[in-house]
């Protein structure tokens, strides 16, 4: 991988693609080469904008911080 500023560029070659249902996963020569080359770590989440995949944080850390906005009496949709 190369960096080129704030992207990364990554060529996508011999991965492939499984879907079941509405999830999927992106499968290399090992079951964890994607994560392993830092693509993606377990817990991380993502919001598709534009037809990016944009992370957003961890799992953990975003029902963190929904907890705490809900103990404020504040939530996303004020």
């Amino acid at each position: 991988m190369r960096h080129l500023g704030a992207w990364q560029k990554m060529i996508w070659m011999d991965y492939l693609i499984e879907q079941v249902g509405t999830s999927f996963k992106v499968k290399g020569d090992t079951p964890t080469e994607v994560m392993d080359k830092g693509l993606y770590k377990e817990g991380d989440v993502f919001v598709v904008k534009d037809g990016w995949l944009q992370k957003v944080g961890k799992f953990e850390e975003l029902l963190l911080r929904e907890g705490q906005n809900r103990g404020s009496g504040h939530s996303r949709s004020d």
